[in-house]
């Protein structure tokens, strides 16, 4: 299978397939194929394409016409009743690469519209929003001439946000991006409470969506949240703060310029716990751990995840940096 992670990070996608025993043939910006005989849950790769086909070609019109001989070929007995994803991408990092899978894509585009016009029509540019198993047509570029081509993928949940000039940081981006991970966002009529919260983003964020909130921090709230009728501020550590009178809100929201295990160890296993919360979105950095050594610990029985989450999933989003997004149900 072809793993596509965000670039930069592929060393340790390398090591986290490694603690898979999934044997790693090759990698670069952005990527790693690796003989992996069961998707597994990882945390670095947004996108897997299972049992891609690789081409080449030192022109466009060469590498859009075996693209096109794999998908003619591969819909042969196939009937394509709904939208369907057709993605390009390759590493953004590459100088002009972009340019190069935007002349394939749509030399292969205007191709497929003369010999299947219907069947073009439902080609989306982006995959499904969630994570999760998809069916159509995944392209990835290694370099000029080299792609990797396959008509099924696994999504990691991961993808980029359009930005709002009301949000008071762009840490809303984060938030916004694993609610895809989740599945769900919250709803008018539900609570939220972020630990952590100035300027608040992620506050803004929910209140956006419709949820009350409770903004714990002794900075100030900027922004978009400043002053927004559904968002509270209590000044507060976020550490000593806890619900009122066996209050219970419907999710957890932390972003803390934290040590991972102190987040863990003082306020994600009392919140777990405690069932304070149903629903939990935390970033955890890991600039100054090992982050496969801290990936294994929250997979481990003695995790708050594993002891008290009913399902959850570690993720480094698109718009995280050294850090991981936790989501999931207590």
């Amino acid at each position: 299978m072809l793993l596509v992670c965000q670039s930069g990070y592929e060393n340790l996608l390398v090591r986290e397939l490694a603690a898979a025993d999934a044997p790693v043939a090759e990698h670069g910006a952005g990527w790693a194929r690796a003989a992996v005989e069961k998707i597994f849950d990882s945390a670095f790769a947004q996108l897997t394409l299972r049992a891609p086909a690789e081409i080449r070609g030192e022109s466009v019109n060469a590498l859009a016409r075996q693209l096109e001989e794999f998908f003619l070929e591969s819909v042969r007995s196939e009937r394509i009743e709904a939208a369907w994803p057709c993605v390009f991408s390759g590493p953004a990092e590459m100088a002009g690469l972009s340019r190069r899978i935007g002349a394939v894509e749509d030399s292969f585009r205007d191709s497929l519209r003369k010999k299947l016009s219907r069947v073009a029509r439902l080609a989306m540019p982006d995959g499904p929003r969630g994570a999760g198993p998809a069916r159509g047509l995944f392209v990835f570029f290694t370099d000029f001439g080299r792609a990797f081509i396959a008509r099924e993928a696994v999504l990691g949940g991961q993808r980029r946000m359009a930005d709002d000039e009301a949000a008071p940081s762009r840490s809303y981006l984060k938030v916004e991006e694993a609610y895809g991970v989740l599945g769900r966002e919250p709803a008018a009529g539900e609570t939220v409470c972020d630990l952590g919260a100035a300027p608040g983003g992620w506050s803004y964020s929910a209140a956006r969506h419709g949820a009350r909130v409770v903004a714990v921090d002794n900075g100030p709230l900027k922004g978009g949240a400043l002053g927004h009728p559904l968002i509270e501020h209590r000044r507060a550590d976020a550490f000593k703060f806890q619900p009122r009178g066996g209050e219970t809100f419907d999710w957890l929201f932390c972003d803390l310029v934290e040590e991972p295990h102190h987040v863990l160890r003082n306020l994600v296993g009392p919140w777990l716990a405690g069932k304070w919360c149903r629903r939990f979105i935390i970033n955890l950095k890991f600039g100054r751990v090992d982050p496969l050594g801290l990936l294994a610990e929250l997979h481990a029985p003695d995790s708050p995840f594993v002891a008290q989450a009913a399902s959850f999933r570690v993720r480094h989003l698109y718009h995280d940096r050294e850090e991981f997004t936790v989501t999931g149900e207590r």
